[in-house]
């Protein structure tokens, strides 16, 4: 197990507004010339818990505040380019393989040291997965919230938001000149009104600068619209780590998602020990089911 406990650094100003809704300790680590924001809660088992994109850790505020205190650690970081974490300029600086090493460093130096569970929705899943895969002594048991764990088959086809960040100048300027998608999440939910106006405003305010707001973009193109795509040599060794474990997996799933809900059966037949939760939620399922999700956390951590 890796435990190199790094020297926190203070925690980025927050606007007032949304430091209400988070009542966890904040601080920052640097990962390796970038500084990785993070929330916890709680003491005990460990759960890390990785968002996707265009979110940050603050998608995962229901979730931790239904897990007990004097159980969970509950560690929700900023992915590097989202939320309040730092946001590299440059959009080739985002790969798969880049996220995965400043999460592994992440967890190199929070000094953990007893087994995690993991929890990965959107790029979470990939990202996290893939960065225990390289600490597999480290993983306690895994939570899989509508997320991929394979490459793509040779039948895939890219969905039309995949297909349009894909498009040059005219994705370019829709992500970085607008809030787009962070202002318009909702659309992929369940229940609509799920996301209202506040977290609505709490997904944009961090992105708001068009000079710091690479990251939606470049994650979006970060999803493999060919079988040659970059991100599929790291997509096989998550694929490698997640069928091959044999601790305590729990799948979460949102099936009225209309990016991943249909990947459902394609999972479940990559991690066919798994405990299943079928739920109507959407692709940002903590902000719908979050007792689900709770659930699903204490089956993982029954190690």
């Amino acid at each position: 197990m890796h435990v190199v406990a790094a020297t926190r650094l203070p925690a980025p100003a927050i606007p007032r507004f949304i430091a209400r809704q988070l009542p966890f300790d904040r601080y920052a680590i640097d990962v390796g010339g970038a500084r990785m924001h993070v929330m916890e809660r709680g003491s005990g088992v460990p759960v890390v818990c990785v968002h996707g994109n265009p979110t940050w850790g603050y998608l995962w505020r229901k979730v931790a505040l239904r897990l007990d205190p004097a159980r969970y650690r509950v560690i929700m970081p900023d992915l590097i380019g989202l939320g309040f974490s730092d946001k590299p300029r440059d959009p080739h600086a985002h790969s798969l393989d880049a996220h995965i090493r400043w999460f592994g460093a992440l967890l190199d130096r929070l000094g953990l040291t007893e087994r995690i569970v993991i929890a990965g929705q959107d790029w979470g899943g990939p990202i996290g997965f893939g960065a225990v895969a390289e600490r597999p002594n480290l993983v306690r048991g895994l939570v899989v919230l509508n997320t991929v764990v394979s490459p793509p088959r040779a039948d895939f086809r890219p969905t039309w938001f995949h297909r349009f960040a894909h498009m040059p100048f005219v994705s370019d300027a829709v992500f970085r000149l607008g809030p787009f998608p962070q202002a318009f999440l909702g659309i992929a939910q369940g229940d609509r009104a799920s996301i209202d106006w506040r977290a609505t405003l709490a997904y944009v305010t961090p992105l708001a600068d068009p000079r710091h707001n690479v990251a939606p973009l470049a994650l979006a193109r970060m999803v493999p619209d060919s079988l040659e795509h970059p991100s599929n040599s790291a997509l096989s060794r998550v694929h490698a780590f997640v069928s091959d474990f044999r601790g305590p997996t729990a799948i979460v799933w949102g099936a009225r998602d209309p990016i991943l809900g249909r990947v459902l059966g394609w999972v479940e037949k990559q991690l066919p020990h798994a405990r299943v939760w079928r739920t109507d939620a959407g692709h940002f399922l903590q902000e719908e089911v979050p007792d689900e999700i709770a659930e699903g956390i204490g089956h993982a951590a029954q190690a």
